[in-house]
């Protein structure tokens, strides 16, 4: 089972709403992905508390629907 780039951005933008997010299809197969998220929201988290807090928000589906993701988080500049 695959899950396609809008719906994983949907869930994305879920939880963090004010995030840049860019998403990579890295098979061109709907089930690996690289994702990139900018948002304040990662303030005061060290990188493994913003990966969770990024496979948290896809609700159970990672392993799932999703089989791999490649995660970078990082906070608006300025």
């Amino acid at each position: 089972m695959a899950m396609s780039q809008e719906k994983l951005k949907s869930f994305l933008i879920k939880a963090f709403p004010d995030a840049l997010i860019e998403i990579q299809d890295l098979a061109g197969d709907n089930d690996h992905f690289a994702v990139t998220l900018t948002s304040a929201a990662f303030e005061g988290k060290n990188r493994i508390q913003q990966h969770q807090m990024v496979f948290e928000a896809l609700e159970g589906h990672m392993g799932k629907a999703l089989h791999a993701l490649r995660v970078k988080t990082q906070l608006p500049r300025g």
